[in-house]
């Protein structure tokens, strides 16, 4: 059966700051999706998640990718959730919508979406990563090793499936008239393919295919909010879904990259390097409106109806990575502003930062030589 993944975030309020929607705010999301989208048949499943501030819908139905109506439900499902907000004075209420009427799709609105039509398998299991305080280059590093590296990905020399290698299609995100990208095949173009990857803010996987049948294993989304607002107006929060086991790589080996705890741009203003924290599924954010977390939902499908989600960074494993995101994070956290402790200047050029510069350049002198 073919099947299509929408998975649609957007931060539309939270309570305290910018920790965690409240409870009443995601059921009014929930009770749309369910009245408007799977009650009258538009969808076969769905699933609604949080992750910090952020509200993260996931959807199974058979229309395709970029159907209209179904971005639609998400988008009223958020204004929905924007109205509940503002009734109860949350912080931030519809940060994320940042136009003022539906277009037919919701990129280019505000909230981030990544989707995929593929052919149902057998067992269709596959994960649903969901992050909070930082940008979509934060897959780069995790993508890349969990499909394309031996050390963790050991099916590379296991399992005959994965012979081929898999095709990497990475998008440049700074470029805003189009979406310009490039596809690259590993192993033979693996190191140009890092030449890329290694500037998570320019360049972003955007899917991975499988070389050897052509399926797709992996989308991002990759709309970073402030090309769009044209002005820092909050983190992207990305949300990447990922197919796991037989042709694409075991669960443990996609999870595994991420115990490396890898430094990206978020955290507090999204002006900040940080360690990424895997954290359980529901977490709020609190330490410097941070740290940048990703949470990991594990589902299997069939049919398009969805089993329940179980919390793959909930085992002990994971605690030890927690500290060791935590030890990272506080080492850079303890530099404060100074030098690599914050994001690169091209991360800084929708904030105030640039307003400050530019007032201190006028009063800059040029001394006469001697």
């Amino acid at each position: 059966m073919k099947i299509t993944l929408s998975a649609i975030k957007a931060d539309v309020g939270s309570v305290g700051g910018h920790n965690k929607p409240s409870q009443r705010l995601t059921q009014a999301i929930k009770d749309h999706v369910e009245n408007e989208g799977k009650k009258k048949g538009l969808l076969i499943d769905y699933k609604v998640f949080t992750a910090g501030d952020d509200n993260f819908i996931i959807m199974s139905h058979t229309k395709g990718v970029d159907y209209p109506d179904i971005h639609k439900l998400a988008w009223d499902a958020f204004v929905k959730g924007t109205q509940v907000a503002k009734e109860q004075g949350l912080y931030g209420a519809g940060q994320d919508l940042l136009k003022t009427a539906f277009s037919g799709n919701v990129r280019g609105m505000g909230p981030s979406s990544a989707e995929m039509e593929f052919e149902e398998r057998p067992s269709e299991p596959f994960i649903v990563f969901m992050c909070d305080k930082t940008d979509p280059g934060v897959f780069n590093y995790p993508l890349y090793r969990g499909f394309a590296d031996p050390f963790h990905n050991a099916g590379l020399i296991l399992a005959p499936e994965m012979d081929a290698g898999f095709e990497y299609t990475v998008m440049d995100v700074n470029y805003t008239e189009a979406d310009k990208v490039i596809t690259l095949k590993v192993p033979e173009e693996q190191y140009q393919l890092g030449v890329l990857l290694r500037d998570p803010e320019h360049y972003v996987i955007e899917s991975i295919h499988s070389r050897a049948t052509k399926d797709q294993a992996a989308v991002v989304s990759t709309s970073r909010l402030h090309n769009i607002a044209g002005k820092y107006t909050g983190k992207d929060d990305p949300v990447a879904i990922v197919r796991s086991q037989k042709m694409f790589p075991s669960t443990g080996e996609i999870l595994s990259p991420y115990a490396t705890a890898h430094y990206v741009v978020g955290d507090n203003r999204g002006s900040h390097n940080i360690a990424l924290m895997p954290c359980k599924l529901g977490s709020i954010i609190s330490y410097f409106d941070g740290p940048a977390i990703v949470t990991a939902a594990g589902i299997c499908i069939h049919n398009g109806i969805m089993t329940e989600a179980i919390d793959l960074f909930d085992q002990p494993f994971w605690d030890y990575v927690r500290n060791k995101a935590a030890e990272k994070s506080y080492g850079l956290r303890e530099q404060g502003f100074f030098g690599s402790a914050m994001a690169p200047m091209e991360e800084l050029e929708y904030t105030g930062v640039m307003e400050t510069l530019a007032k201190l350049d006028k009063k800059f002198t040029v001394r006469e030589k001697k």
